[in-house]
């Protein structure tokens, strides 16, 4: 069974999220959208049609959406199959978060770290790759 495939987000919190917002935007050129971040559409010269996407976000330091990690950040890591893979981490004396959520964007379910980092794991809907 394959695990992780890749990531799918990348999610940084902040104690003034719409200056981090626009120091990104400025110095580095990332897109940022209204909803806080941006899709990086994976193409190049090469490959000129985009086939997924990772997110960049950055969140609130009063967000509640990283607990109970106390870390400033949280990657989401795109999986083949969330629930078996969750069973499987289960058996192996991980420590996986009982809540899991499925909607339009996919299935979402989440492991703590041995550092107590949050890590989000997360099954796209059928037949995309974003």
């Amino acid at each position: 069974m394959k695990r992780v495939t890749g990531i799918g987000g990348v999610f940084i919190k902040s104690s003034n999220p719409e200056q981090l917002r626009a120091w990104y935007q400025k110095h580095l050129g990332i897109d940022i959208q209204s909803w806080g971040g941006t899709s990086f559409q994976w193409h190049d010269e090469k490959n000129p049609t985009p086939d997924g996407a990772t997110v960049w976000s950055v969140f609130d330091n009063t967000s509640k959406y990283f607990e109970p990690s106390q870390a400033g950040f949280m990657v989401n890591y795109r999986v083949d199959d969330l629930f078996t893979l969750l069973d499987v981490l289960k058996s192996e004396g991980c420590n996986v978060m009982e809540a899991t959520e499925v909607s339009e964007f996919g299935k979402f379910g989440w492991v703590i770290d041995p550092d107590g980092n949050k890590v989000e794991l997360w099954q796209p809907p059928e037949g995309k790759v974003e």
